[in-house]
């Protein structure tokens, strides 16, 4: 089973495709746009390219600077500031007519690096992104920790300029 995944940053977005055994079948790297209707655009050209090229016909999963809100789903605390306030995953969905799934990026990393990285066998993993902004994500017994905000990992933001 191929998975599309795409990592939304303040200075790329990239689109991958990647077989069973983890292998890329597809991956394509972009500026990102300097506003949101240019991203939702840049996103579903990059999932179309991803289509064209495997045949993939599944979910897409996003990890994105920032937290959807769980009462409203609009995303808060993003340093690619346009996100703010914007319903991501239901414009998305309704943009690529397909399931979209949406979580912040240090989350995604710290959960991936507990799961099938360098912290297999640790019981508390805590992940770090320091890029355009900076984040983290922390995974206790397997499982990530969100909060009551979507925010427990995070341990504070320094956006560059």
């Amino acid at each position: 089973m191929m998975r599309c995944g795409i990592d939304v940053g303040g200075t790329k977005i990239e689109t991958a495709i990647l077989s069973d055994s983890g292998e890329f079948l597809f991956r394509e790297r972009i500026d990102t746009p300097d506003n949101y209707t240019a991203m939702i655009h840049a996103i579903k050209a990059g999932v179309e390219s991803a289509i064209d090229d495997t045949g993939y016909d599944g979910p897409v999963g996003i990890c994105m600077p920032g937290s959807v809100s769980k009462k409203t789903g609009l995303i808060q605390g993003a340093n690619t500031t346009y996100l703010n306030g914007q319903n991501f995953q239901k414009d998305l969905q309704a943009t690529l007519n397909r399931a979209v799934r949406l979580s912040n990026d240090a989350n995604c990393f710290a959960l991936s690096e507990a799961i099938e990285g360098a912290g297999t066998s640790a019981n508390v993993v805590f992940g770090v992104i320091i890029g355009t902004g900076c984040g983290g994500g922390i995974v206790v017994n397997g499982r990530l920790v969100s909060g009551v905000n979507g925010i427990a990992g995070e341990w504070g933001h320094t956006p560059l300029p």
